[in-house]
Parts: C-alpha cells; sequence; structure tokens
C-alpha cells in the first residue's frame, strides 16, 4: 500500500511516467521553483495607455510560453516615468530582488539595469543603437549580459523628414525636438541633417526636458514661417506626450512622430515600429534565457513591421490636404 502511494506521487510529478527513485526529490523541486522576471520601463506611468499595451503584449507572450505570474512566475514591476533619478532607484531595486532575467524598455532603463548588474540577463526594447551605446559588442554576438530588439537604424530617422514633406510640402524649416542630448537623438538628427539639403529643408535642434521647456522651444521656432516639427524617437518622449502634441497644434505645425499613440491623441501623423509587436517578440527570448540560453549567444534583431498612421482631423484643423499617395500608405487612419 505504501509503495503504491510512493509510485502514484512519483507518476504525478512526471507528469505521468515513474521515475527511478532517486530521481524524484529532484523531479519535484524542478516543477515548484518559480522564476522571477522584472520589468522596467523608463517612459511610462503605471497608467499610461501605450505603457499598458506594451506591457500586455509582454505578458500575453509569455503567457504563450508557459509562463504565467503567479504560478511559475513572479512578475516585478518598474515604471520610471521618465525620471533619471528613479531609473536608477527602481534598477537597483529590481537587480537587489536577484530576478533570472529582466525587460527593460528604452535606453535610459537599459543602461541603468546594465550599470547595477553585469551578470543579471537583460532583454531590450526600443534602442536604436545599442552598440553605440555600449550595451552590445556587436548585434550578431551581443557578448555580455544583454540582448535585445533595435527600433530601427540612424539612417531610417530620414524617413521622417521625406514623410513630412510628402503631406506639409510647403514645409522648409523642421525643428528635430529631443528631450536631450542623448546619443539615440544625435545619431537621428545627423541622419535627417544628411539628406535635408535634398528636400530644400534647413534642419534645427531644439530641446524640451519638460512641458513648459517644450512649450517655450516650440514657441520660439515657431515664430519663423513653413516651419514643421520632427519629434525624436525613444520612450523618453513619452510622458510629454500631452505637452507636444499640444504645442504643435496651438503653433499649427505640422509634426510626425515615432510612435502610434501620438497619433491617436491628436498628432498628425507617425512612422515607426509595431511596439506592441517587438514586446511581444521581447517574451520569447525571456523564455528562451529562462530555459538556459545566454543573452550573449542571442542576436541583437531589428524591426520586422513598420507602420504609418494618419489622422485626418488634425490635418484638417492645420488646413493639409493630405496627398493620396500618403493616404494610401497609411496602415491606420484616424478620421
Amino acid at each position: 500500500m505504501l509503495a503504491m502511494g510512493r509510485r502514484e506521487f512519483i507518476t504525478l510529478l512526471s507528469g505521468g511516467a515513474a521515475l527511478p527513485f532517486g530521481l524524484w526529490p529532484f523531479a519535484a523541486h524542478a516543477q515548484q521553483r518559480v522564476r522571477r522576471i522584472g520589468i522596467l520601463f523608463g517612459g511610462f506611468a503605471a497608467d499610461d495607455p501605450e505603457g499598458q499595451a506594451r506591457m500586455t503584449a509582454l505578458i500575453q507572450g509569455l503567457q504563450e510560453r508557459g509562463w504565467s505570474d503567479g504560478r511559475n512566475a513572479r512578475i516585478d514591476y518598474r515604471y520610471a516615468v521618465g525620471d533619471r533619478e528613479r531609473l536608477r532607484k527602481y534598477a537597483a531595486e529590481i537587480v537587489a530582488l536577484a530576478p533570472d532575467v529582466v525587460v527593460s524598455g528604452g535606453l535610459p532603463a537599459a543602461a541603468a539595469l546594465q550599470q547595477a548588474s553585469r551578470n543579471i540577463p537583460i532583454v531590450f526594447g526600443n534602442i536604436i543603437d545599442p552598440v553605440g551605446a555600449g550595451l552590445v559588442a556587436s548585434l550578431a554576438q551581443p557578448g555580455g549580459n544583454s540582448t535585445g530588439f533595435m527600433t530601427s537604424e540612424f539612417s531610417f530617422s530620414a524617413k521622417w523628414l521625406e514623410l513630412l514633406k510628402q503631406i506639409a510640402p510647403r514645409v522648409t524649416r523642421v525643428a528635430f525636438l529631443r528631450t536631450d542630448a542623448t546619443v539615440q537623438g544625435i545619431g537621428e538628427f545627423t541622419a535627417i541633417q544628411a539628406v535635408a539639403p535634398s528636400f530644400g529643408v534647413e534642419v534645427t535642434p531644439i530641446t524640451g526636458r519638460d512641458p513648459a521647456e517644450t512649450e517655450r522651444a516650440v514657441t520660439a521656432f515657431s515664430r519663423g514661417s513653413n516651419g514643421g516639427l520632427i519629434i525624436a524617437g525613444g520612450a523618453i518622449q513619452q510622458p510629454q506626450r500631452e505637452a507636444i502634441i499640444a504645442a504643435a497644434a496651438r503653433h499649427r505645425l505640422p509634426a510626425i512622430y515615432s510612435f502610434r499613440r501620438f497619433v491617436v491623441e491628436g498628432g498628425l501623423i507617425s512612422f515607426g515600429i509595431d511596439n506592441a509587436e517587438l514586446y511581444r517578440f521581447a517574451a520569447g527570448y525571456v523564455d528562451r534565457i529562462l530555459k538556459g540560453e545566454k543573452p550573449a549567444d542571442l542576436p541583437v534583431q531589428a524591426p520586422v513591421k513598420l507602420e504609418t498612421v494618419l489622422n485626418l482631423k488634425t490635418a484638417k484643423a492645420l488646413g493639409i490636404e493630405v496627398p493620396a499617395t500618403v493616404r494610401v500608405r497609411a496602415d491606420e487612419v484616424i478620421e
């Protein structure tokens, strides 16, 4: 009777096949182990719709691969809302929890985590130049404790100027709005500046570290004629969405963004990656790391889907007649 009970217990642990007696305690331990996953978003609050969309995609991607919070995984969340001091604090907090892997959103979050630990695996998203930022040795062989997904290459930034000129041909002056002189912002501006003469456009960088500075910078730029805006990529822009969109509308400046959410909330047009899809892919790397693979051996991947989103209501308010070529190109049109 006792022997039968033990066999039934071993069968339960091993999913139906009895194991040799000496192996069953190890099987029980392996079945019961809960893996810890940290998540640090640099540019969002917990209730931000864009951040929620990315988080939902990540969690769904994990669930599709068998990882469920509260069952075989424990997930710890932190949201820095664009505050660099808070980023450093939260990165240290997450590292202190000794997670098996951490997912980071944006370059500042990835950099803060890497500064806090060179051992804990990091899967990053929304980074345009991880090699230049010092996160990885190369795209094919990251070589350290970090890997993940790029938003694009710097050359991609020139497409913003091209599309802005298509939708607003009268634009001859463009302000490139960034939050500060990050490596990403500098690279994007350089790529745009290189093609600007071919479009007959003068490009000027302006800085907005907070809503008040953004308003001052955009107001000063708008005093000239035939102006337009390009909003730098990067998650650090997200906390200022409302201020940036409002400034562009108030000064009647056609503006192009890299994130769909800006256009949903009243911006004119965006061209960039599908961020939710990117975080669903990131879940795949988390799964592979939890199963034993190393970030050093997982190549950094480029986006596979780019989308154009157009807001016709905003175009009408700006007095812009959207060319048919731009309408056809749009993956989503908001009316």
